[in-house]
């Protein structure tokens, strides 16, 4: 029995191979499929099972993919009602892999739907080995039931009788493999490290010590994040069987003139991958600006609409592909192309460009100290602002900007902060986007801010899944005012 773990940083999704020495299961795929195609086949495997714990609302499976190329079935939650060929699967179904009988657990809670599988390596003995946990149960955590609006409390009380009827009814030994880790908006206080044991959780995940079900269901119901937009669409996409990658148009190279013509229609966006500092240099009049680096798939799937085709702008044809795997993991298929020669060529063609000043931080606190001082945007979260944030700043999240815009007023000038300059750089976009032309970016965010010496000292958390950017961009100031 081999467990072979996949994680995709940004979204913090996890994904496994479970194989014996000549078949194997994939479980809860990501949906760009060629690295379970590749590692199969460096391994001499053969996948004969495809695996899914419930429909995920935070990214596209490639389970319709998978299936295609391998000819395995798919394994799902028969309460899923999926829309595709597929095994649904209820309470004590089982299956074999080989030397592994897989037993099959309802789970419910996080959705309605929701399935673990039990794994026994019958080859060393019929305990549990291992459980491929979906969203139910996280390391430190448990899967969010406020997913279905109005059901929060039923979903949570659900989930309350999954965790101790089911999962915690399994031996302490058995190894716990979840579908998202560290950064995912699926949980609230996940941990770093990737697996653990039913022992482990029980005895330290903050949810399982709260012994009664009314202290869990309102524990669980109170003060979660925000859920961003696409996880009300990919859910229904995984559940009908989304578009094959295979089938959607390639990618094309636009020279400017092209470009231009697209990017003025009233049913396209323009979506700028680059630096926050390099957007602000130059960019496309109305492009958004969500920086690679950055969270780039949530907030995509937060903010752009999935009816809309979308322009790419990035500083390399590598980044604007990159870019476009990242849009197809939240469901934005509609991508007709990226800007030949980057903004280079745009300038070189004679086109107008818009801009954002960036505004250092030691010029920003002598700004903001002025005669004539720019009002302070402070588009983090409510708890990072309520842990320290710029007197008379105004807090709007950056996400919620997209509606509250119409609360400033468009001719007074803003100096747009978050903890690093990313968030910021998105909501500088957002007032640009609807005619505010009097905007700066706080380069260097909050974090920048504290290491001046103007705030207090401020321990940024460094996490694996944050990828290049190196910093969680929603890392919470831990300092008060």
């Amino acid at each position: 029995m081999q467990i072979i773990p996949f994680f995709v940083r940004g979204i913090a999704h996890s994904s496994y191979i479970l194989a014996g020495k000549k078949s194997c299961a994939v479980i809860d795929p990501q949906r760009d499929v060629e690295v379970y195609i590749r590692e199969t086949k460096s391994r001499g495997l053969k996948i004969t099972h495809i695996l899914e714990t419930h429909l995920h609302a935070d990214f596209v499976s490639g389970h319709m993919d998978l299936a295609e190329l391998t000819g395995a079935p798919i394994y799902a939650p028969e309460a899923a009602k999926c829309e595709f060929e597929h095994v649904g699967l209820v309470e004590e179904d089982k299956f074999e892999i080989e030397d592994m009988t897989v037993r099959v657990l309802e789970t419910p809670g996080h959705t309605p739907e929701h399935i673990s599988y039990v794994v026994s390596d019958t080859s060393r003995g019929p305990d549990p080995t291992a459980v491929f946990c979906g969203d139910t149960l996280f390391v430190g955590d448990v899967g969010r039931p406020d997913l279905f609006p109005g059901k929060a409390r039923e979903l949570a009380s659900i989930l309350y009788d999954s965790l101790h009827k089911k999962l915690l009814s399994l031996p302490d030994s058995c190894e716990v493999y979840p579908a998202h880790g560290e950064g995912s908006l699926c949980g609230r206080a996940m941990g770093a490290k990737r697996s653990s044991t039913i022992g482990y959780e029980r005895k330290y995940n903050y949810a399982l010590q709260i012994p009664d079900r009314e202290g869990f269901i309102e524990n669980l119901t109170t003060d979660m994040p925000p859920a961003p937009d696409h996880f009300s669409r990919c859910s229904e996409i995984n559940r009908k069987g989304l578009t094959k990658l295979r089938e959607i148009p390639p990618l094309k190279e636009l020279p400017p003139g092209e470009f231009f013509r697209f990017a003025g229609r009233d049913d396209t966006e323009v979506l700028d991958s680059r630096h926050y500092d390099n957007f602000g240099g130059e960019h496309v009049p109305g492009a958004w600006c969500i920086d690679l680096r950055s969270n780039f798939a949530t907030y995509a799937g937060w903010l752009l609409l999935p009816e809309k085709q979308i322009l790419l702008v990035s500083d390399s044809e590598e980044n604007a592909r990159e870019s476009a795997v990242w849009l197809h993991r939240v469901g934005l298929d509609r991508i007709v192309g990226f800007l030949s020669g980057e903004m280079f060529a745009w300038a070189t063609a004679g086109l107008r460009a818009s801009h954002v000043p960036q505004v250092s931080i030691p010029e920003l606190y002598e700004w903001a100290r002025s005669k004539n001082p720019p009002l302070i945007l402070d588009v983090r979260a409510p708890s990072e602002y309520e842990s320290f944030h710029i007197e008379n700043a105004l807090n709007i999240q950056v996400q919620d900007l997209r509606e509250r815009y119409r609360e400033l007023d468009p001719e007074a000038e803003y100096a747009v902060i978050c903890s690093t300059g990313q968030r910021s750089g998105i909501g500088c976009s957002i007032l640009k986007k609807h005619g505010f032309s009097r905007v700066n970016n706080a380069a260097g965010g909050m974090t920048g801010y504290n290491a001046a010496g103007f705030g207090p000292e401020c321990p940024m958390c460094a996490l694996s899944w944050a990828g290049k950017a190196g910093k969680k961009e929603t890392a919470v100031i831990q300092q008060g005012k």
